[in-house]
């Protein structure tokens, strides 16, 4: 087999394929062969070409014995790769799903001869927040201070900076924002990258608006990477707050949530939302902790009411270590003349494939039985 082009060896090489695995790789262009080792199989190759735009994939065939001719053709263009091998070498299909660069990175970007369009739609629930890619910024720029006018005469303005400090402080930023002709809509966006020499990274945005209805909205999250200093383990933490409320009817919603790992597998998740529709309200709490040992503890809280004084809700608790634990919980309701009635009932399981039921209610329902039932939990 030989291989050629600008850049490379034109040197022929022999080398006998027994696999040919193409992967995505994210480092640019060049021509990498890796060797592996499996138990209780032959040694094989692994063949990766890649480029800055696109890559090709290669699927695996376990009956191809050789390929023979690898051309680079830098005539046609010097990020294509023509492959000719034996016909029972299974190449990708014609139709590639990956896109062209400017299609599949740039999409939404604003041109930089145009302004910033206006951004007046509150955000839904429930959804991620866009990458920094899809709005246009870089923060890699640096010294960025523009403004402008629109067509619709909204007008925009885009900054972008740096704050150095001692302890290798450093913090990339990016704020950008925009306002209607009338000013009866504005938002804002900050980006930000944090850095200093005791390995402690930060990356956050803030966002915020409002429309010419009378929604107004906030979010915002923050993903931190930094050492313990009481054990010295890394440790990385993401959190994320969201708002929102209309400006024609009594409705809003909020939410925060966070997550929390150590470098030897101790695990903290949560999150607590409310919201309110006219009349009507509701809670929610949720947690879980992993001891990175095998211990899990998992709860979840959840209420509502009425103004007219109707509540209800739900809450359950788990723990588990090794296959035994227990599970409890308690369904309820009142009423608006303050009436009453809870259902509670419970689990022990202890790792044999026997399970203690038991539970009752306030209109004298109640059980407690053991049963054959294999135990799961995460």
């Amino acid at each position: 087999m030989a291989a050629s082009s600008r850049g490379l060896s034109s040197t022929p090489f022999g080398l006998k394929l027994r696999r040919l695995d193409l992967s995505p790789l994210y480092h640019r262009g060049g021509l990498e062969l890796r060797r592996k080792r499996r138990r209780f199989l032959d040694r094989d190759w692994r063949i990766y070409y890649c480029c800055s735009d696109s890559v090709v994939p290669i699927r695996k065939s376990k009956n191809v014995e050789k390929a023979e001719e690898w051309l680079f053709d830098p005539k046609k263009s010097p990020r294509r790769v023509r492959i000719q091998a034996t016909p029972a070498l299974p190449f990708a299909s014609s139709q590639s799903r990956f896109v062209s660069k400017p299609e599949k990175f740039y999409p939404r970007c604003t041109p930089r001869s145009s302004g910033l369009q206006s951004r007046d739609t509150p955000p839904k629930r429930d959804t991620g927040i866009a990458n920094e890619k899809d709005w246009g910024i870089n923060l890699l720029s640096e010294n960025v201070n523009e403004s402008g006018i629109n067509e619709d005469g909204s007008t925009w303005f885009r900054e972008i900076g740096e704050d150095l400090s001692e302890n290798g402080y450093r913090c990339r930023w990016a704020r950008m924002g925009g306002k209607s002709h009338d000013g009866s809509s504005e938002w804002k966006e900050t980006w930000w990258e944090k850095s200093d020499w005791t390995g402690y990274k930060e990356l956050g945005v803030e966002k915020s608006g409002r429309n010419a209805e009378g929604d107004s909205w906030w979010e915002t999250w923050q993903e931190v990477l930094h050492q313990d200093e009481w054990s010295n383990l890394a440790r990385i933490e993401r959190s994320a707050q969201k708002q929102a409320k209309s400006g024609t009817e009594n409705a809003g919603w909020y939410e925060k949530w966070w997550e929390k790992y150590d470098a030897k597998g101790w695990t903290e998740k949560g999150a607590h939302k409310y919201g309110r529709l006219n009349e009507q309200s509701w809670w929610e709490k949720w947690g879980e902790h992993y001891d990175g040992q095998g211990y899990v503890l998992k709860w979840t809280d959840k209420w509502a009411e009425t103004e007219l004084g109707t509540k209800w809700g739900d809450k359950w608790e788990e723990k588990f270590f090794a296959g035994i634990g227990s599970r409890q919980g308690e369904t309820w309701h009142v009423s608006p003349r303050g009436d009453r009635w809870s259902r509670t009932w419970g689990e022990e399981h202890f790792g044999n494939c026997k399970v203690h039921k038991y539970g009752k209610s306030t209109t004298g329902e109640s059980w407690d039985i053991v049963v054959d039932e294999e135990t799961y939990y995460e």
